[in-house]
């Protein structure tokens, strides 16, 4: 019974994870889609142009997608870490190491990968933490 229980929890824990994972990336692409206006002095200060949100809107939103699927999540954690990976390089590249967004895109790239393996057994055996 305390092992069942322990998995319930661990898939709960893990679809929470992968839910803030998601409606945080479903948040960015949105505002990249509709309203590039609130985001254009960080895109400046990144090198980015304003054109680029009509492309990364969308990435950003397939991402939320593949990875809230379960038959594509582990696709869609691929491609998160790697969205997630570039916005650190962007505020590397500036020399913003250790700025807000450069955190929390790590702290969001742990959660993907951390609420993936919570949900999901075949991952945990694949990349086991804990033996």
């Amino acid at each position: 019974m305390t092992e069942t229980m322990t998995l319930h929890r661990a898939l709960w824990a893990g679809r929470v994870m992968s839910a803030f994972v998601v409606i945080a990336l479903v948040t960015d692409g949105i505002i990249q889609l509709f309203v590039p206006a609130q985001i254009a002095s960080m895109l400046q200060e990144t090198g980015f142009a304003m054109d680029v949100t009509r492309v990364v809107g969308p990435i950003a939103l397939a991402c939320a997608v593949l990875y809230a699927i379960p038959a594509t999540a582990v696709l869609g954690a691929i491609l998160v870490t790697g969205y997630l990976g570039g916005a650190i390089c962007a505020h590397v590249r500036i020399g913003e190491l250790g700025s807000p967004p450069e955190i929390i895109s790590l702290v969001l790239g742990a959660l993907t990968w951390g609420g993936l393996c919570a949900r999901n057994f075949r991952i945990r055996a694949i990349l086991p933490l804990i033996r």
